[in-house]
């Protein structure tokens, strides 16, 4: 079977030469890889962002986004391509034209040619902080001094598939009262705006005084009628200053953080989460060889709570002055659970704390499973009975005035 023809392209690039100046130029390649690579053969360097295809389409498909499942199975695949012999830069073409996703085929491109021209792969890893973390690249920056890089991509691959199954539990947990709570708002709103003023109009030629209810529940949709694009703005703007306050306010994420240890329910969910976090991520590090001091600073990363963070903190500055990590614990029994303080300290004894860790974080994943099932089973009666109040209150409040007509007639 003949092989499609590669269609190619015009490029525009802006690149820095051995002597630092700017140089701009043209090319025609089949892909922008294609074109950096050629560059550089050619001694020159490549800006950041400025190989531009030309010509491109307003109308061209929106790039399909790198999720954290692409990065998994990115680094299976690597593992398993190394391990069975195959050098690293063919390993990364294999990959990359397999892929399934254009956004993350290009990435690897992109850090198969920083490899070519004759980086690391850590450091080629690093070159892209939003997709590769701290965290990935140590492990992988381990792995290559210490020669044993299949493996711990690998542990890398469980790692993010780990993480990634305990972010969509969580998730979970939080998507179905959320939704829940839309679709009474919106129904309620479509229910005060459009029907309430058909009821409204009907009782007017009643001839009796509406109940009080009714009363408060046709004021209540004239007033949202009136202002209709005033409570959107409200809704708008506070989801907005919510997000903004998230992002810009480290006391506020701070808050939140202490909230959600606090609240029934969501606090399980938080620690358990918390917990299985910490223990999966020095896990993982423990077994690459990362001293404890360094890796807790990626382990405090990786928490997920500001509390737990500082925490965190607190057993690395311990651990710097000699002390053990399962007396630095302990001294925290209210945020780290005796299961780990206990299951820390024979691994200390027995020199098998990277075995001892990835039990704990099985335990506490699993937890989280039993927490989000808790959370649910709380939630549901609270939501049917919100459900009951609001629409069922304004059917009520529209039937009242019929179930009196009699006494009109």
């Amino acid at each position: 079977m003949a092989k499609a023809k590669i269609k190619n392209a015009s490029y525009s690039w802006e690149c820095t030469n051995k002597k630092g100046q700017t140089v701009k130029g043209e090319m025609t390649a089949a892909s922008a890889d294609v074109v950096k690579a050629e560059l550089r053969k050619q001694g020159l360097v490549p800006k950041k962002g400025k190989i531009k295809k030309k010509g491109g389409s307003l109308f061209s498909a929106r790039k399909q986004p790198i999720t954290t499942k692409d990065i998994a199975v990115f680094s299976r695949q690597l593992a398993t391509m190394l391990k069975a012999g195959v050098p690293m830069v063919q390993a990364f073409d294999i990959v990359g034209q397999g892929h399934s996703n254009p956004s993350m085929a290009k990435l690897i491109f992109q850090v198969k040619a920083d490899i070519e021209a004759g980086g690391t792969l850590a450091s080629a890893l690093s070159q892209h902080p939003a997709y590769f973390d701290d965290l990935f690249v140590s492990l992988v920056d381990a792995g290559e001094q210490s020669g044993a890089l299949e493996t711990l991509l690998e542990k890398v691959a469980t790692y993010k598939e780990k993480s990634e199954a305990l972010k969509n539990k969580i998730k979970k947990a939080m998507t179905y009262p959320i939704s829940v709570l839309v679709v009474a708002v919106v129904v309620s709103a479509i229910l005060l705006i459009f029907v309430v003023p058909t009821f409204a109009d009907m009782f007017a030629g009643f001839g009796a005084e509406l109940p009080a209810f009714t009363l408060f529940v046709v004021g209540l949709s004239d007033t949202l009628v009136d202002n209709v694009w005033t409570f959107i703005a409200i809704i708008i703007g506070t989801i907005y200053a919510f997000k903004q306050a998230k992002i810009r306010s480290k006391a506020f994420r701070d808050s939140l953080d202490q909230l959600a240890l606090k609240l029934p329910g969501v606090s399980a969910l938080t620690t358990n989460a918390a917990i299985a976090r910490f223990s999966r991520t020095l896990a993982t590090m423990f077994a690459a060889g990362v001293p404890l001091v360094e890796a807790m600073v990626s382990v405090a990363g990786a928490a997920g709570n500001s509390v737990y963070q500082k925490a965190i903190m607190q057993v690395r500055d311990d651990i710097a002055s000699g002390t053990t990590l399962q007396v630095s614990l302990a001294q925290n029994k209210k945020l780290f659970p005796n299961m780990l303080i206990q299951m820390v300290g024979i691994g200390e004894e027995s020199g098998a704390l990277d075995e001892m860790l990835d039990k704990v974080a099985e335990y506490y994943e699993e937890a989280v499973d039993d927490a989000v099932d808790n959370l649910t089973a709380m939630l549901e009666p609270l939501i049917m009975s919100f459900l009951a109040v609001v629409i069922g209150g304004l059917v009520i409040a529209m039937y009242l005035p019929i179930f009196k007509m009699g006494e009109v007639v």
